[in-house]
């Protein structure tokens, strides 16, 4: 490429050079960018410097100038900070559905939206030993796939499995068909929530999905699928284990206000009941996940009604009682 048409590309190396290489604690001098456009076989001057600065900051690339030691340029703003980049990375290490691998290099374009310094302090994430991952690594072809058919408006045929004690998958019996209705995240695992021919609307952990197919049939739109609302359905399915929906009446302390808030929302309406307890009225799926997270509260929760669901609750905890064995009753 002659050296004309090199000069063309003046701007994007400086621009690229600075994102790369500058923060605010690394700030990088004129004669070190002069250096490396040459380096690009760039011919570059100190006033052309200053001028081509002045043009990437009228152009929305903020770039300031730090007087001190060291001084010199640097990007003052990107469009992730690096508190911000941090909060993803952990949002990645967190996700049971991701693999190490996928993980890694979701890491990897992370600390690539940062300078290299910066880039440093997120590198220890990628120690990743120790973390609940997935091993299914057609994770994101799946989504991809279940994006596809709700788009499509297609139901889809799918081959679903459970992880043995033997750390195998065991695939349940027959093909699953449903109509996709959204993609849900809960406690670290994506969901697909489905209209399905014998359960009505359920769910199913997309990392436990293979063989994902369109079969091109129209979905199948229910009075329940069409009022879903993702919101709604994670504060009444606990542990994405469905059960029957139900209006229950719950007791608590007052110094459980706060974990009652953070399950059901903070426009869940809470009402006295003496001067040490409140109550909270609200739909929830009763299931075994339910009636363990109020357990785990023991005398501090109870269930007031309906009588279906106070029974059921008795039963759990006789049930746990009975399973213990002999020597630790």
């Amino acid at each position: 490429m002659a050296k004309s048409e090199r000069q063309k590309l003046k701007l994007l190396y400086l621009r690229d050079y600075l994102r790369q290489n500058t923060d605010a604690s690394h700030p990088a001098g004129v004669q070190t960018l002069i250096d490396y456009l040459a380096s690009k076989d760039i011919h570059a001057e100190r006033k052309s410097i200053y001028d081509d600065i002045r043009t990437l900051n009228e152009y929305g690339t903020e770039i300031l100038f730090r007087r001190g030691n060291p001084s010199g340029y640097y990007v003052a703003q990107r469009d992730f900070e690096l508190p911000e980049l941090k909060l993803l990375v952990d949002a990645v290490l967190s996700s049971k559905f991701l693999t190490q691998k996928q993980s890694a290099v979701l890491i990897r374009k992370l600390a690539a939206l940062s300078s290299t310094h910066e880039a440093e302090l997120l590198r220890r994430e990628i120690v990743l030993s120790g973390r609940l991952k997935s091993a299914n690594d057609r994770s994101f072809a799946n989504i991809d796939l279940l994006h596809e058919a709700i788009g499509a408006d297609s139901q889809i045929s799918f081959r679903y499995f459970d992880r043995g004690v033997d750390r195998k998958k065991h695939f349940r019996a027959g093909i699953y068909t449903a109509s996709p209705c959204a993609l849900v995240w809960d406690d670290e695992n994506y969901y697909l929530v489905a209209h399905s021919s014998k359960h009505g609307l359920t769910h199913y952990r997309v990392d436990k999905m293979e063989d994902i197919r369109l079969t091109g049939e129209k979905r199948i739109v229910t009075d329940e699928t069409r009022a879903f609302d993702p919101a709604s359905y994670s504060k009444q399915v606990f542990g994405m284990y469905r059960g029957s929906s139900k209006r229950v009446k719950l007791r608590f302390e007052n110094a459980l206000a706060g974990v009652v808030l953070d399950r059901f929302g903070e426009d869940a309406m809470l009402i006295p009941d003496g001067d040490a307890h409140f109550t909270l009225t609200t739909t929830v799926s009763v299931s075994p996940n339910f009636l363990g997270w109020l357990a785990g509260f023991g005398g501090r929760a109870s269930v007031v009604f309906p009588k279906s669901v106070v029974g059921e609750y008795r039963a759990l905890l006789q049930s746990s009682l009975t399973a213990l064995p002999e020597e630790n009753k």
